[in-house]
Formats: C-alpha cells, sequence, structure tokens
C-alpha cells in the first residue's frame, strides 16, 4: 500500500489546482462592484477566509476528478496518454479512492458549514453535483454533445461565486455569470477541437463518447458562438454597472479569444490542458498585458 501512495496522489490530479484559482475573480469583482464590503470586516480577515475557500472548493474539485478517474477508467484505456493512468492499469483501488472522496467531501462542507454563509456551501453543493451529473450514467452528460462542454464550464461561474460569496450572499449580475460561464465553455470546447483533431476516429470514440457526433466544423462554429455571447454579456456588465472603459478591452479580448482558438487546432497539449498555454511567453505575455488592461481600465471608470 505505501509504495502506491504516489499512484492515489496523481489520480487526485492536484497539478490541476489552478483552475480553483477561478474563486479569486469572484472575490475581486465582489470588492469591485461594492468596495463597502471590505468595512465589514479587516482586509487581512477576508484574505484568510479567501484562503480557506480556496481549499474548500479545491477539495471538492478534487472529489470530483475522483469521480471523473473511476467512471471513465474504461474509456481512457482508449486513450494514447490517459490509457496509463493508475486507475485504468488496475495498479490502484477503486473503494480507497471513493473513501478519499469521502474525506474531502466531508472536510468541505463542514469547513463552509460553520465559516462561510449559506450561499457559498450551496455553491461547493453545485460544484460537486456538476461532477455527478456529469460523469456518473444514466445522466453523463459528458456523453452528450454540446451539453458536455456547457455542464463541464458550468464550474467557472460555480468557483467563481465561492469567491463572491466570501464577502457576500447576495448574488452578482447575471450578466457577468453567463459571459464567465461562456468563456469556460469556449475553452471546454477548444479542448473537444483537440481531441476530435489529434485522436485517431477509433480513439476518440472509445474515449468521449459525444466525439462520434462532432465535426470539426461544428465545434469552431461552437467556439465562436460560446466567443460572441461572452463578449455581448461582458459588454452589457460593464453597461450595466456603468464602468463604460471595460469595453476599451474588447477588442484585446477578441485576439486573445483568437489566439486560443488557433491553438486548439494546432496545439494538442495546449487546448487539452489550458493551464500549459502560460507556458508559451507570448501567450503568457499577452495573459498579463490584458490583465494590467482590465486594471487601468477600472481605475480610469
Amino acid at each position: 500500500m505505501h509504495g502506491k501512495v504516489k499512484y492515489y496522489f496523481e489520480s487526485l490530479r492536484l497539478e490541476r489546482w489552478p483552475r480553483s484559482l477561478a474563486i479569486i475573480p469572484g472575490f475581486v469583482a465582489a470588492i469591485v462592484i461594492e468596495p463597502s464590503l471590505l468595512s465589514l470586516r479587516p482586509l487581512y480577515i477576508s484574505g484568510i477566509l479567501l484562503i480557506i475557500s480556496f481549499f474548500l472548493t479545491l477539495l471538492i474539485s478534487t472529489s470530483n476528478y475522483i469521480i471523473n478517474e473511476i467512471a471513465d477508467a474504461p474509456s481512457d484505456a482508449h486513450h494514447p496518454a490517459k490509457k496509463d493512468r493508475p486507475l485504468v492499469k488496475k495498479i490502484i483501488s477503486v473503494k480507497i479512492l471513493m473513501v478519499l472522496w469521502l474525506i474531502m467531501v466531508v472536510i468541505a462542507f463542514t469547513g463552509g458549514y460553520f465559516l462561510f454563509n449559506r450561499n457559498f456551501l450551496l455553491s461547493l453543493a453545485a460544484l460537486l453535483l456538476a461532477g455527478i451529473l456529469y460523469n456518473i450514467p444514466p445522466v453523463r452528460v459528458k456523453d452528450i454533445p454540446f451539453l458536455d462542454s456547457t455542464l463541464e464550464s458550468a464550474n467557472n461561474p460555480i468557483r467563481f461565486l465561492t469567491g463572491w460569496f466570501v464577502l457576500t450572499s447576495t448574488l452578482p449580475p447575471a450578466s457577468l455569470l453567463i459571459s464567465w460561464w461562456a468563456f469556460g465553455n469556449f475553452l471546454m470546447v477548444g479542448k473537444r477541437v483537440a481531441e476530435k483533431k489529434f485522436l485517431s476516429p477509433e480513439e476518440s470514440a472509445g474515449y468521449r463518447l459525444s466525439l462520434k457526433k462532432y465535426s470539426v466544423t461544428s465545434l469552431i462554429a461552437f467556439m465562436i458562438l460560446n466567443s460572441i455571447i461572452f463578449i455581448l454579456t461582458f459588454s452589457l456588465f460593464a453597461i450595466e454597472t456603468k464602468m463604460y472603459t471595460l469595453l476599451v478591452s474588447v477588442p484585446f479580448i477578441l485576439i486573445y479569444l483568437g489566439m486560443f482558438m488557433k491553438k486548439s487546432v494546432q496545439d494538442r497539449d495546449g487546448a487539452e490542458e489550458p493551464e500549459k498555454l502560460l507556458k508559451d511567453p507570448y501567450f503568457a505575455f499577452y495573459t498579463v498585458f490584458l490583465i494590467i488592461i482590465f486594471v487601468l481600465a477600472y481605475f480610469f471608470k
């Protein structure tokens, strides 16, 4: 058992922890939209709660990866890279993974109950439910074309909400949540493009059932649709909150989306794991540049 510990850690996919940083935009957005929230408690207390919320969100995200690991083991055997995962090779135990899942879920909800408001706890529950609906039959949305990426990308606004609810129990503008959702769906569909383009028909059909009903053209069209929804709802948010200077960032955002779309048809690793794109110096530089644009737009509103 001791020698297998590293394989259990591998199944937790802890290297994907940056995805839980999506709570930070929610936290920052709450401050930007309602600065008076900072006066409700000392800043260092809010900072500590943000860190705790990150770990609680990470626990639920990791528990979802466990469910995914178990549910996808048969289909992962058809993927050129994922076929070497420990569970596929039967190196580790499903029962032990489920015990780890239960421990993480209990810790996350206990911490959420005692430290945060009800809406924060509901956000954790929504994140967990999304993982279950995505992975587990008979629903298993992962196998339904277009709905698969749409539900998977729902993790984006849900994580956003966990960060938001660190400071308040009120809801953010719907336009902001929809834009965040559409951006996440844009990235997820890019991942599908890479899978469809770079996996053989036999590998793609065995690995992800929904890929059988996709074409690269339909996926790219869906990426474009999500980019349009994102830009429109982001612009609506800027107008609703009277932060008109944010509209200046729209052309730069379009360039960023275009860069990712190009990567999705040329670079399998970058599209399948968006975090790896930041290793590209040009992509990393432009990401920092875009963040600076947002900051300047806010301060010169």
